[in-house]
């Protein structure tokens, strides 16, 4: 793809995905549009084993925008990273179209293994800000990972996932996420298991509160039959 053709893109991805954009111009000046043309350039020299040159340009344009894309990961077409400081990409992270990074999203491995180590993202994937893709992979197409997650395991197609460690809490006939852009409402289960633990709590106590009454009046009764004995 050439230069020109290749800011075509990004502009359409960047005005289709994000709402605080007003103009053209302003692609310019997002980090994510100049990090991934510099990955375009560092991935093509790292092929080639220009291991060097290529970590040079890709750690410049890391410091200037607190976006760290190693040369050697896989990354597909119209990748957007929204905000983008703190977002992490390894050496064997594939990625495929149409996926959306919040800021502070990390594509690690676990330092435990050898080859491809890194996560997966197949099609229309969109991580939320803060959260973290441990290990070699496969986040399915279309899927949701929300804000704070720290995913460990495979996530199948059109899921959506949550928490830490991350679970599956969606499945199935979901909307793909470059069009629904909410990283926000999405279900929480801890939230779901605190509130069934508040339940739990309340039968309890109302159980215990009618055991007490029950005692209360076993005691009378009691206190009943021993004054009618005295009285005998």
């Amino acid at each position: 793809m050439g230069i020109i053709s290749y800011v075509r893109e990004e502009v359409k991805v960047i005005r289709e995905r994000d709402p605080a954009i007003k103009s053209n111009m302003e692609v310019f000046l997002y980090p994510s549009f100049k990090v991934i043309l510099r990955y375009r350039i560092a991935h093509k020299l790292y092929r080639k084993k220009h291991f060097f040159l290529a970590r040079w340009i890709s750690q410049r344009a890391a410091r200037k925008t607190g976006i760290e894309i190693h040369p050697g990961a896989r990354i597909g077409k119209g990748l957007f990273i929204d905000h983008g400081s703190g977002v992490i990409i390894g050496e064997t992270t594939e990625i495929g179209n149409n996926v959306t990074l919040y800021q502070g999203v990390t594509l690690g491995g676990t330092g435990k293994e050898q080859g491809k180590r890194h996560p997966t993202l197949r099609d229309n994937v969109m991580v939320s800000a803060g959260a973290k893709i441990l290990g070699s992979f496969t986040i399915g197409e279309n899927s949701k990972i929300g804000a704070g997650s720290v995913v460990l395991e495979e996530v199948p197609p059109n899921c959506t996932v949550v928490g830490v460690p991350g679970r599956v809490v969606k499945m199935g006939d979901q909307r793909i996420p470059r069009v629904d852009m909410d990283q926000v409402h999405l279900p929480d289960p801890i939230s779901n298991d605190i509130r069934e633990l508040q339940k739990d709590n309340i039968r309890m106590h109302r159980q215990i509160q009618e055991m007490e009454k029950r005692m209360r009046c076993m005691r009378e009764d009691n206190i009943v039959i021993l004054k009618e004995e005295e009285k005998e």
